[in-house]
């Protein structure tokens, strides 16, 4: 999805930006998450988002493996900054966004803010390949893909606009499938991190393979 902003490396961003904790979310470079916002610190932090002019929020998972305070979980070290490009008042008092992801980033520090939403330190730098888009595309296994997507299809019957998969660059069509799969904060976090579009097309495809394999030895069909 194009943007009216252009970021061409990681000097173009901000090195302070505010983060949204969420588990099982994953938003992945030139992807859309639609975000429904209704807590008063998140309501803030899209506020000032807004007023400041970079509309930037940096998604990343808690994670509760290293937390002790439930309240305000530890993060994982990797998380991915969107900018807001739809933006609507619900009139009861909600906001309803979409953020289109730039680049993955690594936190290096939460830093003490003012504000109730939580604040990070980070570098985008070891991300620097975000930056171009469709980088590595022709190395993914697009066959091998589009076999497990079809397996996991039937083995929930579901139905795809096969038009729109079969045109997809493999970009759009491995982070639109990663984002939307129906797996856990681990293995989301395990795509996020992957070091390239075929590493993470291959953590899809074996995270489907052993989640059918699952389900055809306990006979479950349905989604979980």
């Amino acid at each position: 999805m194009p943007i009216n902003a252009e970021y061409r490396g990681p000097g173009e961003l901000p090195e302070i930006i505010p983060v949204f904790p969420l588990p099982g979310a994953l938003l992945l470079p030139r992807g859309q998450m639609p975000l429904n916002i209704f807590e008063p610190r998140y309501l803030a932090m899209v506020d000032d988002a807004l007023r400041d002019g970079h509309r930037l929020i940096g998604m990343i998972q808690p994670d509760r493996s290293q937390s002790k305070d439930e309240a305000r979980p530890a993060l994982f070290r990797v998380g991915c900054v969107g900018r807001i490009t739809q933006f609507a008042e619900s009139g009861d008092g909600r906001y309803i966004l979409e953020l289109t992801g730039i680049a993955r980033f690594r936190v290096i520090e939460e830093v003490r803010a003012l504000t109730a939403y939580r604040q990070c330190k980070v570098d985008f730098f070891p991300y620097v390949d975000d930056f171009v888009a469709r980088k590595g595309e022709e190395d993914v296994d697009r066959a091998a893909l589009l076999e497990v997507l079809t397996d996991f299809l039937k083995a929930n019957n579901l139905k795809v606009d096969w038009e729109g998969v079969e045109t997809a660059p493999n970009e759009a069509l491995v982070n639109a499938l990663a984002m939307m799969s129906p797996y856990g904060p681990a293995e989301k976090q395990a795509m996020l991190e992957a070091p390239d579009l075929k590493t993470r097309a291959e953590i899809l495809i074996a995270v489907t393979q052993m989640d059918l394999a699952r389900k055809r030895t306990s006979g479950d069909t349905g989604l979980q």
